[in-house]
């Protein structure tokens, strides 16, 4: 499709510039566990009533400061945000959304369902693409085989969502006007100071906690390898510079290769490394405007855990792959190129980059090989753009037997997606493990996660057999501001779970069991929020979440179909998720 001219964009359609230009960023603020805390400050409402009233506003889009005015006296009169993030996000962010704008093929008229969800308007972006697969069969079926006793197991230490807040000040207020508490300039909200280790509220970390954190794995546990998926810098997005950001992807590249050589290290690129957050234009953007300032600098942090093949494809689009063992490849996505956040997908939706054709072709490839492969990356594919996350679960249905592994962040939360064989959504053949944050973004204790893999040997499956969760105690530790905090195992998925295995049928028994089983479910939630909760998960609560660790694709509700809204199976055939 065209890109409509820029006539076509000046006149009345010129309401979605404003909304893209202050409700996208301020989507920013606080992307998280499923449902976000993003779109909180705008309503259906808002968003349509954005789009009515700020046509009549601007009738020639030559201007880009007038398009910022108004912007900002849209965010400032609707109470969007406070008046100096309003003025902030919108100089951060005008020069790329007006810009990616400028470029799309999307209409104005999409922009609430695109933004706010099917209930508030349809969108049919990327809806009708499909990836081509190889001619080549599937190769038949084998049900996976435990390893014999004794077999050798790897240990992967996973890393995610750090979000080093370098302005975090103890003392300060975990309460405050701004989407961001716990820093040196905070409006104070509230009485409750933050601790010297962490708060639990809308705060990130100091980089004494993450130094602790890199100081007890190298000193208390041996690994084979690291797995690192992402966001680095905190959740001020409004003020953020590109030199922010790269201090900031030094500065902990800096801190893991201290602490951790020389374990190797296979890093994942997170939606906030960039500056604006989640603005990653696909390859074609060439210049200022393109990502190849984060993605060249990412190259030259990370050239001593990386081939030189890697290192190419990653200055290129930020994903590469790379053999970590004899028959065992690591594929790193850019979970980017599938992100709704990602405004400049405005631009091309269909196979942004052309990544998943090429991870159809690395994994044919090591599937002719006799390889297997294991796949990392930041956002789970079931938050994904619907079009590229069918296509993604197409893919790895496709490969099921090639693909061990699958490992992502985001959420910052603990839990998993399952994936189904495509014919009759029956038969669970691949888990999205998904790891909670090292940051306590929102009301968390910080956390890390250890993965025990099938080992290297002739014919390792290297598919998950276990995975513990290790998490910071706030409440204990901040009592001992001037002692080593004591990062403890919060638990173990087998022994929790009472699971015999690990395997994708694995999973799927354990969510029937959470179905029937509210006592087993509630031990789940609680550490699905890193051992610190407020209250219980019921009802569509319930349904709400056991849908989601049932769905490894965007938008299907077809496995939720037999759940009430009590979390419970329905006797009517009737979707509440």
């Amino acid at each position: 499709m065209r890109p409509r001219s820029v006539a076509q964009r000046t006149m009345s359609p010129s309401g979605g510039l404003f909304l893209l230009l202050i409700v996208w960023p301020l989507s920013a603020l606080g992307e998280g566990p499923r449902g976000g805390y993003g779109w909180s400050n705008v309503t259906c409402t808002t968003c349509k009533v954005l789009l009515i009233v700020l046509d009549a506003s601007l009738q020639v889009e030559s201007n880009m400061e007038r398009v910022a005015e108004v912007a900002v006296t849209v965010c400032r009169t609707l109470h969007l945000e406070e008046p100096g993030i309003c003025d902030q996000v919108v100089q951060l962010f005008k020069r790329d959304v007006i810009t990616a704008w400028v470029m799309s093929v999307l209409r104005p008229s999409e922009f609430c369902g695109l933004l706010l969800g099917t209930d508030c308007g349809h969108w049919d972006i990327g809806s009708e693409w499909n990836i081509t697969l190889p001619p080549k069969p599937k190769p038949p079926i084998q049900p996976p085989v435990p390893p014999r006793p004794g077999s050798p197991v790897s240990r992967v230490l996973f890393i995610t969502d750090i979000h080093w807040d370098h302005g975090y000040a103890p003392g300060a207020p975990t309460t405050c006007k701004e989407p961001l508490c716990c820093r040196n300039h905070s409006s104070s909200g509230g009485h409750n100071p933050s601790g010297y280790w962490g708060a639990y509220s809308n705060c990130d970390l100091p980089l004494h906690t993450i130094e602790s954190l890199l100081q007890h794995v190298a000193t208390n546990a041996s690994f084979d390898r690291v797995y690192w998926t992402g966001d680095i810098p905190a959740h001020n997005v409004w003020e953020q510079t590109r030199a922010q950001q790269l201090d900031a992807l030094r500065s902990i590249t800096g801190l893991i290769r201290k602490y951790l050589s020389p374990l190797p290290v296979y890093p994942a690129v997170g939606n906030h490394e960039s500056a604006p957050v989640n603005s990653f234009p696909p390859p074609s953007i060439y210049g200022n405007l393109s990502s190849s300032w984060l993605y060249n600098a990412m190259a030259q942090e990370w050239e001593g855990w990386l081939p030189a093949s890697a290192l190419d494809t990653l200055r290129i689009a930020g994903f590469y792959t790379t053999k970590i063992a004899p028959d065992l490849r690591l594929v790193s996505l850019n979970m980017n190129f599938c992100a709704v956040e990602n405004f400049w997908l405005m631009i091309n939706y269909t196979d942004p980059a052309g990544q998943l054709q090429w991870l159809v072709g690395v994994l044919q490839e090591a599937e002719d090989n006799y390889e297997k492969v294991h796949i990392i990356g930041h956002i789970p594919p079931g938050l994904c753009l619907k079009s590229w996350s069918w296509n993604y679960y197409r893919i790895v249905n496709r490969y099921e037997s090639t693909i061990a592994a699958q490992f992502f962040g985001h959420t910052h939360l603990d839990e998993f997606e399952i994936f189904y064989d495509e014919e009759t959504l029956s038969r669970p053949l691949s888990v999205a493990f998904i790891s909670p944050s090292v940051t306590t973004f929102i009301n968390l204790n910080p956390g890390f996660r250890v993965y025990q893999v099938d080992g290297e040997y002739p014919h390792s499956s290297h598919v998950v057999l276990d995975h513990e969760t290790y998490i910071l105690n706030l409440t204990e530790a901040n009592k001992k501001p001037n002692e080593v905090p004591q990062w403890s195992l919060l638990y173990s998925a087998l022994s929790t779970y009472r699971m015999k295995s690990a395997y994708p049928s694995d999973w799927e028994d354990l969510v029937q069991r959470f179905i029937h089983d509210d006592q087993l479910f509630q031990t789940f939630w609680f550490l699905h929020h890193k051992g610190h909760v407020s209250e219980v998960c019921q009802e569509f609560c319930k349904t709400d979440v056991i849908c989601g660790l049932r769905t490894g694709r965007s938008g299907d509700l077809q496995l939720c179909k037999d759940l009430d809204g009590r979390g419970k199976l329905a006797h009517k055939k009737k979707s509440l998720c």
